[in-house]
């Protein structure tokens, strides 16, 4: 059986149904500077693979290096505090593991379809490491990047976008899944179940690359596509149903082979503007969620499809455009019931004169433990830890994370077997 045929057969498997920046009011007063720790609270990094933002170090192939990484990167997380790590394994049609579907990621190994040698089964090994640490794996996905640079990138005579190329679409310099072909939904959708089903991982968790971000001049090439399905809808609903179709999915998918598993989102921090929305946050994003990555977010979590989401907001207090008290506030009052974490973007530290004051992270940490319907944060990235900027992993690990805490529980959810100590 040819390579088309066996792909063909395994998407057979399952079947789909189908930032103009304007003057805010002034930041209010930040919540009193307490000093002290939750111990009820998602505390977690992310680990960006992706340019190896994170891990492995860029040139560094040899696996036992690689796992001195991660386990120095574990150790760090978990002196500061921490109690789960976000981990990229899919970064563009590719993995961090051996997958029946895609070829070994260059980010691991140098090569596009190159094993480690000698190999080892990264996944494997960081979950039991997180686990032995007392800390929650969840898996990162990268939806629909399939190339991450159509000019650099050498992909696998076995690539996905070699196999199908019918099913993906060239867009600045990359190369994404069509996301109105539902050929190429079910494809992903696989990939995650045969994840969730192999590994112990404790969620499943994507970002907010579903339509990729606009290109200034740049119509998104799906034109095709949307004559032959879209008979009845306006382009953006389209769009949107596509977007709603694959979480629908991947929600059923995930459940269906292990309902104990999470299933997150982590979107960009604006969902709309209230300019087009009465619903949407007191902010003037030149780009939104709903209006431009044609993501839904508060439908998913409306629907229980989602059962946290983590919104990014790495915009200051008093930011013009998009204020991060605005933001978290707005967050707040449209959870649906589902957990709430808040990216806070640490990678930012001195950036900017927002960003060089060591208050900043502090007084959000703080701000989210005050505000209803929060239930944590999440850093990005991993990385920026590393120098402790402003001196923010002696804040976390003497004060703010000083005692162990214990990640909320979902009382919608099964229980998970395995059992976590903190």
């Amino acid at each position: 059986m040819s390579v088309k045929q066996s792909l063909l057969s395994a998407i057979s498997i399952l079947f789909l149904s189908t930032l103009v920046i304007a003057q805010q009011p002034a930041a209010p007063k930040p919540p009193p500077m307490e000093v002290g720790s939750a111990t009820n609270e998602f505390r977690a990094a992310w680990i960006a693979t992706v340019t190896n933002i994170d891990w492995p170090t860029k040139g560094t192939t040899d696996p036992a290096k690689q796992r001195e990484e991660y386990i120095r990167m574990l150790e760090m997380h978990k002196k500061n505090g921490l109690n789960a790590v976000i981990a990229q394994v899919r970064p563009a049609a590719d993995a961090f593991y051996p997958s029946p579907y895609e070829p070994w990621s260059e980010w691991l190994t140098g090569k596009q379809g190159k094993p480690p040698v000698p190999y080892y089964d990264p996944l494997q090994f960081m979950i039991n490491e997180a686990h032995q640490r007392g800390m929650e794996f969840h898996a990162w996905l990268n939806p629909y990047r399939a190339v991450f640079n159509i000019k650099t990138t050498l992909t696998d005579p076995n690539h996905i976008t070699r196999t199908f190329p019918e099913w993906f679409l060239t867009y600045g310099d990359k190369k994404y899944f069509d996301p109105g072909n539902k050929n190429a939904q079910q494809f992903v959708v696989n990939i995650v179940r045969d994840l969730v089903k192999r590994y112990p991982v404790d969620g499943i968790h994507f970002d907010d690359y579903f339509y990729p971000y606009r290109i200034a001049g740049k119509e998104f090439p799906d034109q095709k596509s949307y004559k032959v399905f879209g008979v009845g809808m306006s382009v953006d609903e389209w769009r949107r149903s596509n977007v709603d179709s694959i979480i629908r999915h991947l929600a059923i998918a995930i459940k269906a082979e292990k309902p104990w598993v999470k299933f997150g989102i982590s979107p960009f921090g604006v969902w709309r503007n209230n300019d087009k929305d009465p619903r949407g946050s007191a902010t003037s994003a030149g780009q939104t969620n709903y209006d431009d990555l044609y993501a839904d977010i508060l439908l998913w979590l409306k629907e229980g499809w989602i059962d946290y989401v983590a919104p990014q907001l790495y915009w200051e207090f008093g930011h013009k455009a998009a204020a991060f008290e605005v933001l978290l506030d707005w967050w707040s009052k449209n959870t649906y019931g589902k957990h709430c974490y808040i990216g806070l973007g640490i990678y930012r530290a001195g950036s900017n004169s927002a960003w060089k004051d060591p208050n900043q992270l502090p007084r959000m940490i703080q701000a989210v433990r005050n505000t209803p319907n929060m239930h944590g944060v999440i850093y990005f990235s991993s990385k920026s830890f590393e120098k402790n900027p402003n001196g923010w992993n002696d804040s976390l690990k003497n004060n703010y994370y000083r005692d162990p805490a214990t990640i909320p529980s979902m009382e919608w959810m099964a229980p998970n077997p395995r059992s976590l100590t903190y």
